[in-house]
Parts: structure tokens; C-alpha cells; sequence
């Protein structure tokens, strides 16, 4: 993987017709300002969601900004229902009501989850709400098919630890694993393993992750075994190993889109034909998950427990000396919260739903402030919506807030789905992350933290 997509996620997320400014930027040399600490897996500061899933405590303003991680626990997920899948812009960290986190657009079909990619869009990706700290999973898949169209399935940490599953749309009898350690780029860390039509057939794939050894599984046959005794590093004196708890998440995301950088798109299989007759087919480009199952580590002693409810880190080294399992909570009262304040906007806190300025609380959209807060189940609120107050969006189709003027928009203006009559306060943010140049969740997240193979 080459590290190369923060000018491409950069260049996408600025795109946003939603904000008027950019969130501060982060980075282990720089980190958040106090007023947006917590620095998101997309490299930007704000507030609220960037707080939760994929917030780096080495690069956030202090090493608590980020709220707890909920623990590993055993599970099936059948894929056969979204019912308990949550956009991005509803999800304040209660793990015990929703499994997945995402952005797109996830669709059922014959039992089992299409993640989508339609025309000029970044795809669709979903993640776990429950972190792995080592353990089994395997997941049954379908890959995308077509040039520069890319499907992955991963494990990957909030400090970038990362173990990797992904396929090519033009090589369907491949597919490429990974690893990473905190995004340390290594071009050594790639194995090839074969498998028979990767579009139109199922296959179990699966990663059995300990302290010692990455394995990588097709169809319950080993086919890369990777040993953390091979990968010391002498000159950090550190072992390159994934070793943090991480969240399994799944994408279909456009490595030829021909805005990417050119090694980006070759080893995509070149640029992506937004006419192809898949598209004409469908609509979409997609890739098919049916049931995923995860097994936690079984230990009584650290690392990869999971005795209480989250995980934390105690020393911004973040190696897995450094995971504390622990009973703190990981549900924010609203978007406003952080890590340090995750009662801030509770409505039932008298004077606490106000806030002096706009702040980024949705990465890739959402502004809360200036008296706009979020409800406390992620629904309510001007702050993430198109409304009137300062903190609403400032861009979007006259006719609709959820609607951008240019690019494309995926079922654009849509009704709320919740039986309501379509004034649903995350519409905007949620048209937003439909447009090309709107957000670039899937992208990254596809790319595992702007990284790419």
C-alpha cells in the first residue's frame, strides 16, 4: 500500500457542500485544538462522531478526547436485515442496538447485504460497532467485478493496525491480503491467495488474528500464515504487528476513480466506466456479504481481554501494553460530546445545550453549535441538519437540504424512512455523503485510513 489518499481525502471532504469550512486538520505531528479534539480516521478534528469509531487518540487533542471503544463480543451477523444498522450521522456509541455504522448505500437482495456503488459515487462502506482485540472472523462474500472497482473486508484499528482481504474487479480468481502496523507503509507485507470466480460464487474468508500469528483463510484452507516474530523492526525496536483492538468493517470503494493518483488506478485494474453494462444492468456496481461471524480471544489475562465494556489506550505509543480493558461507558448524550465531556448537550443538564461556535461533529458533514444540539438518539437537533440555525448547511439544491447542486446525489431528497413525512434532521448529511464530491467516507475507509494497496 502506498501512503498517498490524504490529498485525495482532503480534496474530497473540502468538496462539501455542506460546510463552509474545512475541519482542522491532524496528525502525529499536529494535533487537534482543544475546541474539535478528537481527530477522526480521516484525519480531521471536530466533535460528537468524530469522537467514536476510528478516533485516533495519538493524533486528538489529549489521549482521552477519544470516548472509550465498546469490547470484542461473540457474535453472528446474518446480513439478511439492515434493522440494526445505523447511518454515521444516528450513532452515538450504544453498541447494544446497533451492530453497523456506515455510510452509502447497503441494500437487501435475496437474503443476504449488496454494499452499492452507483455512478460518480465513493461507494458504500459499513463497520462493526464492537471492536476485535485478536480473534476470529470469517465473512462469506461475493466480490465487485469491473476495472477499478475494489471490494474489501478488513480489520482495522482507531491507531491504523489494519489486516486486509481485497479483490480487483479484473482479477476474480485473486485475492490480496495485508497488513499493516499504526499505517507503517511496507511493501513487503502483500500475499496473493487464489480463488475460483470471486464474483459469481461464494467463499468463506476468514482471519484468525492472535498475539503470534496473522492467519489468512479461504474456504477453511490456509493459504498465508504471517508470525509476529518475522516483523521486528531494529531500528524502532518494536514489533510491525497489528495489535490493537480494531473493528471489522466492509466497502466497495473506486480505486479507479480518475481522480486518484495513477499507481492508485493501475493497481485498481485502470479507471472505472461509469457506462459499463453492469451499471446498465443494475444502476450500481456491488459487492454481496452474506452471514460474518466473530469470535473474540479467549484469554484471562491481557492482551485481547474482554472483560468490560470498552477499551481505552493509556500511553500514546498505542501498542497493545497500552489497551486498557476497562468499564467506562461509550454512549454520548449528543453530538456535541467528547470523550472528556460525554454528557455535553444532554438536554436534562440545565445550560448545556449551547455552545459559543460552530463545531464539525459528522466527518464529511454535520456542523453542531451556536444553540443547534443533536438529539440524544442522534435524530434530533438542527445541528446536523439543513435547517435555519448558523450551524446548518449552507449549500445543497434549492428544493431540498439533503441535495447538492453539482455532482451526482444517490436517491436525492428521499423521504424519511422512519415513518416520518422527510423532515428528518440528518437528511442533509446523509444526501451529503451520497455525492461524489460530498464525502469521502468510503474511499477512505475502503483504503484503510488513506492508505492503498
Amino acid at each position: 500500500m502506498l501512503r498517498s489518499l490524504l490529498p485525495l481525502g482532503v480534496a474530497l471532504l473540502g468538496a462539501t457542500s455542506v460546510l463552509a469550512v474545512d475541519p482542522p486538520s491532524c496528525s502525529l505531528d499536529k494535533k487537534c485544538p482543544e475546541e474539535a479534539p478528537c481527530c477522526s480516521q480521516y484525519n480531521q478534528c471536530g466533535v460528537g462522531a468524530f469522537c467514536l469509531g476510528g478516533c485516533d487518540p495519538r493524533m486528538s487533542f489529549s489521549i482521552d478526547s477519544c470516548v472509550p471503544a465498546p469490547v470484542c463480543k461473540d457474535k453472528t451477523y446474518k446480513m439478511d436485515s439492515l434493522d440494526r444498522y445505523k447511518h454515521i450521522s444516528e450513532y452515538l456509541g450504544d453498541s447494544s442496538k446497533v451492530d453497523w455504522v456506515g455510510q452509502g448505500e447497503p441494500l437487501l437482495y435475496n437474503g443476504h447485504t449488496l454494499l452499492t456503488m452507483p455512478p460518480k459515487s465513493v461507494g458504500t462502506v459499513l463497520a462493526t460497532t464492537t471492536y476485535m482485540w485478536y480473534g476470529n472472523v470469517k465473512a462469506r462474500i461475493k466480490s465487485s467485478r469491473g476495472a477499478g472497482v475494489v471490494t474489501a473486508f478488513i480489520l482495522f484499528g482507531d491507531v491504523k493496525d489494519e489486516i486486509d482481504f481485497e479483490w480487483v474487479g479484473v482479477d476474480l480468481n485473486t485475492v490480496q491480503t495485508n497488513y499493516y502496523f499504526q499505517g507503517i507503509t511496507d511493501y513487503g507485507n502483500t500475499g496473493n491467495l487464489t480463488v475460483d470466480d470471486s464474483y459469481n460464487k461464494f467463499h468463506d474468508y476468514e482471519i484468525q488474528w492472535t498475539p503470534d500469528e496473522i492467519r489468512w483463510l479461504v474456504d477453511g484452507k490456509v493459504g498465508r500464515v504471517k508470525k509476529r516474530s518475522e516483523t521486528w523492526n531494529a531500528t524502532s525496536q518494536q514489533w510491525n504487528f497489528p495489535q490493537t483492538p480494531s473493528r471489522v468493517q466492509i466497502s466497495i470503494w473506486p480505486g479507479g476513480l480518475e481522480t486518484n493518483a495513477k499507481g492508485t488506478i493501475d493497481w485498481a485494474g485502470g479507471k472505472i466506466d461509469w457506462n459499463s453494462d453492469e451499471i446498465k444492468k443494475y444502476g450500481y456496481y456491488f459487492a454481496t456479504f452474506g452471514e460474518i461471524k466473530v469470535e473474540c480471544w479467549k484469554t484471562d489475562k491481557a492482551p485481547g481481554t474482554n472483560k468490560g465494556i470498552s477499551y481505552y489506550y493509556n500511553d500514546i505509543s498505542a501498542t497493545n501494553n497500552t489497551v486498557v480493558d476497562s468499564n467506562k461507558p461509550t454512549i454520548l448524550k449528543s453530538f456535541l460530546g467528547t470523550g472528556t465531556n460525554m454528557n455535553k448537550g444532554d438536554k436534562a443538564q440545565s445550560g448545556s445545550a449551547s455552545q459559543s461556535s460552530a463545531v464539525h461533529a459528522i466527518p464529511g458533514g454535520g456542523v453542531v453549535g451556536s444553540g443547534n444540539t443533536p438529539g440524544v438518539d442522534g435524530n434530533g437537533g438542527s445541528g446536523s441538519s439543513g435547517g435555519s440555525g448558523s450551524g446548518s448547511s449552507s449549500g445543497g439544491a434549492a428544493s431540498n437540504p439533503g441535495c447538492s447542486s453539482d455532482g451526482f446525489v444517490q436517491n436525492c431528497g428521499q423521504a424519511a424512512t422512519d415513518g416520518g413525512d422527510g423532515n428528518n434532521s440528518n437528511n442533509a448529511v446523509r444526501g451529503a455523503d451520497r455525492t461524489l464530491g460530498a464525502s469521502a467516507f468510503a474511499v477512505i475507509i475502503g483504503i484503510a485510513g488513506l492508505l492503498f494497496l
